[in-house]
C-alpha cells in the first residue's frame, strides 16, 4: 500500500514488545518506534509525521508540539497525561487522546485480587470449608435467627479498608491499582525514581514516600518494579526485614526482581503475614522453586499465579475496528469516526 500515514511511537517498551506493537499496526500506517529517546531525537523524528503514539517516555512539551507542524493527532497510551502541554497542543490545533491500555488494567485487577486474597486468607478459608471430617461437626438448617458464623473459629481475618499500601514502581498500572484502592478506603503511597507532579498526586489521591518509609509504614506493599539489570533479584532480605512486621507482599512486577529464597525466609519466620506473586525468576516457574513447597500449603496463605495478570484475551473474534488496539484513534482520524478519550 503506498501513501501510508507516517507515526511515530515513543516507548519504554523492550525489543520483543516493541515487536508486537509494530506487528499490530494496521496496514495503513508506516510506524517508527523509539524506546525512551532524548528530546533532540524527538524533534528530529517529527517532521512528516502525521501521528505521534507516546507512552509515558518522555514530557511532550510546546517545542515538540511546534515542531510537530504535520501532527493531526498526539495519543497518549494510558491515563496519565501531565506531561503533555495541552495548552500547547490547543493553540496548535492538535488534538489529544488519552487511551486506556487494556492490559494495564487487567493487572491492575489481578493486584487488587492478589491484596483481597492474602487478607482474607481466602486459600486458607477454602481449604477449611472443604476440610469436612474436621470441621463438619453438627450441621443445622440456617434461618434467620440461626447461622454459625466463624464455625472453624478461625482469627486474625483482614481487610484493606484503612490499610496503607504502598507502590514501588509507579506507572500506568499504578495509576489504575491506587484508583481501585480509592474506594476501599486505602491510604495509598507510592515510590519511583521521579515523583509526579503535585497535581497529578491530588488527582490520584496518593503521596510520594521515600524507599524506606513506605517500607516500614505500608500494612502492604505492591511491587511493580520493571526488570532491569540493576533491579534484578535487588527485593532480597535487607528489604523484606525492612518491611512492616505482620504485612503483605504482593508483586505483579517484573520477572526476577524478586529474591524467592529471601521472600521465603520473611514468610517462613512469620514476619510476613502473606504474599502473592504472577511472575518468578524462571518461567514456568522451576520445579526447585523455593516457594513452591510452602504453597502447596493452603494456611501459609502464599498465593502464586502462573504469569496470567494482563489476561488472557483474544482479539480474533474481535469486531474489526477494535482489532486496532492501540492504534484505534489514529484509524478513527484517517477514516472517520469519534475518537475515545480525547482530551481537547
Amino acid at each position: 500500500m503506498t501513501n501510508k500515514h507516517a507515526t511515530l511511537f515513543i516507548t519504554h517498551r523492550g525489543e520483543r514488545h516493541q515487536q508486537a506493537a509494530l506487528a499490530g499496526a494496521p496496514l495503513d500506517l508506516d510506524v517508527t518506534i523509539i524506546r525512551s529517546p532524548s528530546k533532540q531525537q524527538i524533534l528530529s523524528l517529527l517532521p512528516g509525521k502525521e501521528f505521534l503514539i507516546s507512552e509515558r517516555s518522555g514530557e511532550i512539551d510546546a517545542d515538540i508540539i511546534n515542531a510537530g507542524k504535520d501532527l493531526r493527532l498526539i495519543q497518549r497510551l494510558g491515563s496519565l497525561t501531565f506531561d503533555i502541554d495541552l495548552d500547547a497542543a490547543r493553540s496548535a490545533g492538535i488534538p489529544v487522546c488519552c487511551l486506556p491500555v487494556h492490559s494495564c488494567i487487567m493487572v491492575a485487577e489481578h493486584t487488587v485480587m492478589q491484596m483481597l486474597a492474602c487478607t482474607k486468607r481466602v486459600r486458607e478459608m477454602m481449604d477449611i470449608t472443604l476440610d469436612l471430617e474436621t470441621y463438619h461437626n453438627e450441621s443445622k438448617l440456617c434461618d434467620e435467627d440461626y447461622f454459625a458464623y466463624n464455625w472453624a473459629r478461625r482469627k486474625d481475618i483482614r481487610g484493606l479498608w484503612g490499610a496503607t499500601v504502598g507502590i514501588l514502581g509507579f506507572g500506568e498500572i499504578g495509576a489504575e491499582v491506587s484508583r481501585r484502592l480509592t474506594g476501599y478506603g486505602c491510604n495509598v503511597i507510592y515510590n519511583k525514581r521521579t515523583p509526579l507532579p503535585e497535581e497529578a498526586e491530588k488527582n490520584l489521591k496518593i503521596r510520594y514516600a521515600e524507599w524506606d518509609e513506605l517500607l516500614v509504614t505500608s500494612d502492604i506493599i505492591c511491587m511493580l518494579l520493571p526488570y532491569f539489570p540493576e533491579t534484578a533479584q535487588s527485593l532480597s532480605d535487607d528489604f523484606f526485614n525492612k518491611m512492616k512486621n505482620g504485612s503483605i507482599f504482593v508483586s505483579c512486577g517484573g520477572s526476577g526482581v524478586v529474591n524467592e529464597q529471601a521472600l521465603l525466609r520473611a514468610l517462613d519466620s512469620g514476619h510476613l503475614y502473606g504474599a502473592a506473586l504472577d511472575t518468578f525468576t524462571f518461567e514456568p516457574i522451576a520445579e526447585d522453586n523455593p516457594l513452591l513447597p510452602l504453597a502447596r500449603k493452603p494456611r501459609s496463605n502464599l498465593i502464586l499465579t502462573p504469569h496470567v495478570a494482563a489476561g488472557t484475551g483474544s482479539t480474533e473474534s474481535a469486531p474489526s475496528e477494535e482489532r486496532y488496539g492501540d492504534y484505534i484513534n489514529l484509524m478513527r482520524v484517517i477514516h472517520g469516526g469519534t475518537l475515545i478519550g480525547q482530551l481537547m
